[in-house]
């Protein structure tokens, strides 16, 4: 070969090395990265969000994620709304609340998970609570941030018990199963699926536990959804869309083998147990996500008639600071997967 060919040769060779080069920078440069607040611990019902991880979903869609426990279903919002996190995991009914306290930071639930809310009274028959007004009288236990307390007031309303007669024990998240094990409170707010589980864990017969899950006594709310922080949705809706579209994904894939996702989140929870965290799966499926609405209109959209019935009745026992606000001001349904990628199957 001549010094000339030679040349040429090493030529082109340099520039596809730099063609491969610049595709793999560029393929790199596209990957979006999300930080993710979950609402609580890796327990069972967050193996939708952890499946597209181990499966490469997320991945798959240009997306660097990154999911992180949290201590309740409010502190993902002050997260989002603070930037630290992008994406999370949070009640919309909090979500309400603190859009109507903070109008400058209008985040919006993207993707409903929780058609009917896990919010729960969770008590114990020794203790003498079976129905919401053997309540009255009794020591209630609740997390002042936790998600179900904030509900407290319709459930009072919606079931015509006499607060006053309710003894309100502000407890902390680690300490509430074991109180009420303990026989030193007579019942606890919390997510049905955590607390349940929880008590039957802690040695508590389950024939002595009786869960009054708020959605079957009058509190006709959604529940947790995923949320968006503003700036993030403006300046990056495909990587949201793409996010939505990941983890509709795990959530079926969740839905129709829950035995094999469930292996997702014990792998980030050293001290879980399968059958506890499968079980705690299996209710929150059962209960909040795969409802009568779900099967017939798909997953994480809403019906905007229930939606706003729901704005009204946390209007019954919370004083809006500014006007209500509509459906449209809280869910933004335009990052959602096709209707097709979101049907129930």
């Amino acid at each position: 070969m001549s010094v000339r060919n030679a040349g040429r040769a090493m030529a082109r060779l340099f520039a596809g090395l730099m063609m491969v080069s610049a595709a793999q920078s560029s393929a790199f440069a596209a990957d979006t990265s999300i930080k993710f607040s979950l609402d609580f611990k890796f327990e069972g019902p967050s193996a939708p969000f952890v499946v597209p991880l181990d499966k490469g979903y997320y991945k798959a869609e240009g997306l660097d994620v990154t999911i992180d426990s949290a201590a309740g279903s409010v502190e993902p919002i002050n997260r989002v709304a603070a930037g630290t996190y992008d994406m999370g995991f949070a009640d919309v009914n909090s979500l309400m609340k603190f859009r109507d306290a903070n109008p400058a930071m209008p985040i919006k639930a993207v993707f409903m998970v929780y058609n009917r809310p896990p919010f729960a009274i969770v008590g114990r028959k020794s203790r003498g609570v079976s129905t919401p007004k053997d309540l009255e009288g009794k020591k209630l236990g609740a997390p002042a941030p936790d998600g179900a307390y904030a509900q407290w007031p319709i459930f009072v309303e919606a079931n015509k018990i006499d607060a006053s007669k309710v003894t309100i024990e502000n407890v902390g998240f680690p300490v509430r199963e074991p109180m009420l094990a303990a026989g030193q409170v007579d019942a606890i707010t919390g997510f049905s699926f955590s607390s349940f589980i929880n008590l039957k864990d802690k040695g508590v017969a389950v024939d002595d536990i009786t869960v009054l899950l708020m959605a079957d006594y009058g509190v006709n709310l959604y529940g947790n959804a995923v949320i968006v922080n503003p700036k993030f949705a403006a300046e990056h809706p495909e990587a949201v869309k793409g996010f939505l579209r990941a983890f509709t994904k795990g959530l079926k894939e969740t839905v129709k083998s829950p035995d094999t996702a469930v292996d997702s989140v014990l792998k980030r929870n050293d001290i879980a147990k399968k059958a506890t965290e499968l079980e705690r799966l299996n209710m929150a499926l059962r209960d909040n996500v795969v409802t009568a609405e779900v099967k017939v209109n798909g997953y994480g959209g809403i019906d905007t008639a229930r939606f706003a019935k729901a704005i009204e009745q946390i209007g019954l026992t919370y004083k809006w600071k500014a006007t209500p606000p509509k459906p449209d001001d809280i869910f933004d349904a335009s990052f959602l997967p096709s209707i097709a990628e979101r049907k129930f199957n």
